[in-house]
């Protein structure tokens, strides 16, 4: 059974607000998607930083990033797709610039879908 996670909800919002023309929209909801894909591979492989913020009770920037560095460390590839997201963010840059860091948030989301769906399974 394939689950559609919060991460796929941000994207499609995202892809819908791009085509639009809507394009400060569409990068806050494409970070978010990485956002969100981060956060859920963090819980699925069960990161130490997990336990930090279930102790919060929010996640804050920088336990997003520890979680890339830790899953950098596991997974690899995860820091450069989370620089897409931060720059998407961050610059709000032209459509053709968003569209093909937009691919590297999409790939973001499919390694942590895959492993949120294997979990399921």
């Amino acid at each position: 059974m394939i689950v559609q996670t919060a991460a796929d909800v941000y994207l499609s919002e995202a892809d819908r607000l791009l085509e639009k023309g809507d394009v400060v929209q569409a990068s806050e909801k494409y970070y978010k998607a990485a956002e969100e894909a981060i956060k859920l591979l963090a819980v699925s492989r069960n990161l130490r930083i997990v336990k930090e913020v279930e102790r919060k009770g929010k996640w804050s920037l920088d336990d997003l990033q520890e979680a890339v560095r830790e899953l950098e460390k596991e997974i690899g590839g995860i820091e450069d797709l989370w620089k897409s997201a931060i720059l998407i963010l961050s610059a709000t840059p032209e459509p053709y610039i968003l569209k093909e860091e937009a691919k590297k948030v999409r790939e973001l989301v499919r390694i942590s879908d895959k492993a949120s769906n294997t979990i399921l399974d």
